[in-house]
């Protein structure tokens, strides 16, 4: 049995949830959800920003790894602070899911056509930020509370809009038999936001799964659901994420065997490419996972399509056409 630790919001226990179907797939292993609160959970009446202190809504789960309740903790892996905690590891991250942020509204209206005056709630400085960016003519304004919450706020009037993360919604409304709450009725829409408009934050629509370092059976165990593009995309957006603000957007794509950093649309946007595992050759744009085929395995091959690496000739070429 694979105790799994999560916060005891739908959302949490949704993704959690569907991790542990994951994780008996694999490994043949029953598991059961241990439910511990966090530092942001005790105080949902605080803005995100008021708290001085980092891994708000991952302390408690973790705690829940280290003293024994649980044999793994599964993150919104943006809710992770960028250094490692003493004595956990970063044991596997699954399937990447869609990182993009989606404006939920009570008529569908895009972005662009919400009125002068608009009141749109979010609970992210880098999405209040670029929002405004976006469409100056909106009200912007502070939003707390679990994410079904959110939803009835849009549908009751109390905001005309609010801009979550398309994951979470894609998580918590799946359907009751895979661990979500199945569709709330509450007459919302739902569309996404391009990079262009609002850039997602590092590491959203992943998850993280951690286990202690001295726990080597977790940690096979919840090797077996590793991806190893979500994983490496993950790395490669908490490197740009150390030592930066927490409110920056950025996206992962990865192509031609190198990472580029994805960065918003507009006359000063440019990608700056990083070295990468020569394995990691195909990717969707501007940090959006290309959907997989059905019959598209979950990671690349090793090496180029040949299957090896291009000859220093080949490398010169490709370095003219870019």
């Amino acid at each position: 049995m694979l105790r799994l630790a999560t916060r005891r919001s739908s959302l949490a226990r949704a993704q959690t949830f569907g991790v542990g179907r994951l994780l008996a797939q694999a490994t043949g292993d029953d598991f059961e959800l241990v439910a511990a609160s966090t530092t942001g959970d005790d105080h949902p009446e605080q803005a995100v920003a008021a708290f001085d202190a980092k891994g708000l809504f991952v302390d408690g789960t973790r705690r829940a790894v280290l003293d024994g309740r649980a044999d793994l903790v599964v993150h919104s892996a943006k809710d992770l602070p960028s250094g490692s905690a003493e004595g956990l590891a970063l044991a596997a991250v699954p399937p990447r899911a869609d990182p993009r942020d989606a404006l939920v509204t009570r008529d569908e209206r895009p972005l662009g056509k919400l009125a002068a005056g608009a009141v749109v709630g979010t609970s992210s400085e880098r999405r209040r930020v670029q929002l405004q960016a976006a469409a100056p003519q909106l009200e912007v304004v502070g939003l707390r509370g679990n994410l079904d919450t959110r939803l009835r706020k849009v549908a009751d009037g109390t905001l005309d809009a609010c801009v979550v993360a398309m994951a979470g919604l894609q998580r918590m409304l799946a359907p009751r038999e895979q661990g979500g709450v199945g569709a709330l009725e509450v007459g919302v829409r739902i569309a996404a936001l391009e990079p262009g408009e609002c850039l997602p934050a590092p590491a959203q629509g992943a998850l993280a799964v951690e286990a202690r370092t001295d726990d080597a059976a977790a940690r096979a165990a919840a090797a077996r659901v590793d991806d190893r593009i979500s994983h490496t995309r993950l790395l490669a957006e908490r490197a740009l994420l150390a030592g930066r603000s927490r409110h920056r957007g950025a996206g992962a794509a990865v192509a031609d065997r190198r990472l580029r950093q994805a960065r918003p649309a507009g006359p000063r946007a440019r990608r700056r490419p990083h070295g990468g595992p020569g394995w990691l050759r195909r990717a969707g744009a501007a940090g959006v996972p290309r959907p997989r085929g059905p019959n598209e395995p979950d990671s690349a091959p090793e090496g180029g399509d040949d299957g090896g690496r291009p000859g220093a000739r080949g490398r010169r070429r490709a370095a003219l056409r870019r």
